[in-house]
């Protein structure tokens, strides 16, 4: 998977929004305000962090060579994928729509109220 087509992906779930907080090498994804991925544009290949199940993550190490404890994250909680291509882009996506709905499951019933009203009130 290229960084573009990671990037794409975060991007298409519902209300995720993409800043720059630490800088133009590295793009970070939020849901309620809160980091579902950060995507390092400065490595090559492109790396990606993403929030995980602490038993899933362990797994998803064991079985991929390029799937790495989560760089400046808790390890527990956070893997970094590393995006060489070994891994398909459909199951890196579906890594990606986990960490969403994992971080997105964490905000306050209120924050996922409004996340579930937005798109009514552009309609």
């Amino acid at each position: 998977m290229l960084h573009d087509t990671a990037r794409a992906r975060c991007l298409a779930l519902p209300a995720a929004t993409e800043d720059q907080p630490f800088g133009e090498g590295t793009l970070v994804f939020r849901v309620g305000g809160k980091i579902f991925a950060l995507l390092a544009l400065d490595e090559r290949p492109a790396r990606l962090n993403l929030k995980c199940d602490p038993e899933e993550a362990a797994d998803l190490r064991e079985r991929y060579a390029c799937v790495l404890p989560g760089y400046h994250m808790n390890k527990a909680h956070w893997n970094t994928v590393v995006l060489d291509g070994s891994v398909a882009p459909a199951e890196v996506g579906g890594w990606i729509e986990a960490s969403y709905r994992l971080v997105r499951a964490s905000l306050a019933k209120r924050a996922q109220a409004a996340l579930d009203a937005a798109p009514e009130a552009e309609a």
